[in-house]
């Protein structure tokens, strides 16, 4: 059976990145890895929108968090973590565990953070950083990062921003936006299988780094080694070049397109569905460009109907959500055909577990909505 992996990630990667993991493995401190480390390197820059360093590790997006949590968080210091889902939590139980006195800005998942509410919360209370996530996988909110950033760098704090599964996908103007710490991974719009998560870091947040013991994510460990192109230990240097590859494919292509790319994939997902007669949990709204989350009581049995029946993968809820959503990823290396292919499967799917859905109408919705709009 023919496999569709539909899910807000990992996501599905090109055949060159995979080409690139499979060629012979170089030794990390060779002429031969060197000038791919560093294309790499200046590649992830590109993609972030930075001049600053983008630190790389052999983790997942969650040490990617880690560092940044590590480097910033001293025991009693306080920071304000706003949270609107999953992702939002772990920023909350990562600062929580290195001592910081959180202060937690929390929405029902679902729900779209305010910035208003950060300027006035830090009007309130200072806090030494505001930690934001900018696509809430979980729920597939967007939240405004820029107009967040600009609250938090009125009062004075630095602003980090969990991107994993945004950069690359929708803007985020690292260096524009006054973004001091940009955290992301490998395996999501980036289009390379997990093993690697990044940190973007502003002069700054490197300043201001605080008293937490550290080793392996310690940022100033790996800047100076980056630096001389000589990472501080041992690298993943198969998928550094399968990274390097994709970074490229992405820049081939224009951030702007993929971002346009990303809008349209979104625009096609939501009608389909809305033309199924199902219910939007995500926002109707074109910064949904990441993930399209959908309400039904039978989102369980529709999840494992398409998986058996078609061989596609959605994912479910999470948390208190678990049963509730189905999500449809579109984030990477995907077009419409990928939509496509997974509303026809939950329209046979739904139509069969009785639910009143007409064949056809969602693939037809979600051709016109992403062949026939034009984004602003």
């Amino acid at each position: 059976m023919k496999r569709y992996l539909l899910t807000p990630g990992p996501t599905p990667v090109p055949p060159e990145v995979l080409a690139a993991m499979g060629a012979p493995v170089v030794h990390h401190r060779s002429p031969d890895f060197r000038p791919v480390y560093e294309r790499c390197l200046a590649r992830l820059r590109e993609v972030c929108r930075t001049e600053s360093d983008v630190l790389l590790f052999a983790s997942s997006g969650t040490g990617a968090f880690e560092s940044a949590v590590v480097n910033l968080v001293s025991p009693g210091e306080r920071h304000l973590v706003v949270s609107a889902g999953s992702f939002g939590e772990r920023w909350i139980a990562m600062t929580s565990a290195y001592g910081a006195e959180v202060d937690r800005l929390e929405y029902a998942w679902g729900e779209t953070p305010d910035p208003d509410d950060v300027r006035s919360r830090l009007a309130e209370r200072e806090a030494k950083a505001v930690w934001v996530v900018q696509s809430e996988t979980s729920t597939g909110v967007v939240a405004d990062v820029q107009a967040m950033a600009a609250a938090a760098k009125e009062a004075g704090a630095l602003v980090v921003v969990d991107a994993v599964s945004s950069l690359g996908a929708v803007p985020c103007e690292t260096d524009a936006w006054g973004l001091d710490v940009v955290v992301s991974g490998s395996q999501k719009a980036l289009m390379t299988p997990p093993g690697l998560g990044l940190a973007s870091v502003s002069e700054a947040a490197a300043a201001a780094c605080g008293s937490t013991p550290r080793f392996y994510f310690d940022w100033e460990r790996t800047r100076k080694a980056q630096r001389a192109l000589d990472a501080p230990f041992t690298p993943p240097v198969s998928l550094v070049a399968a990274l390097d590859v994709a970074l490229g494919i992405l820049l081939d292509e224009g951030l702007e397109a993929a971002f346009d790319r990303h809008v349209r994939l979104g625009r096609a997902a939501r009608a389909g569905v809305k033309a199924m007669g199902l219910e939007l949990f995500s926002p109707d709204e074109d910064r949904s460009a990441v993930v399209t989350a959908v309400r039904a009581a039978e989102a369980a049995e529709i999840i494992s109907g398409v998986r058996t029946r078609f061989g596609i993968t959605l994912a479910g809820g999470q948390g208190d959500l678990k049963g509730k959503i189905l999500r449809i990823g579109h984030i990477g290396w995907f077009d419409v055909f990928d939509i496509t292919t997974a509303l026809a499967a939950i329209e046979i799917v739904a139509a069969d577990l009785g639910l009143d859905v007409e064949r056809g109408v969602a693939v037809t919705a979600a051709l016109e909505a992403y062949e026939h709009t034009q984004v602003a």
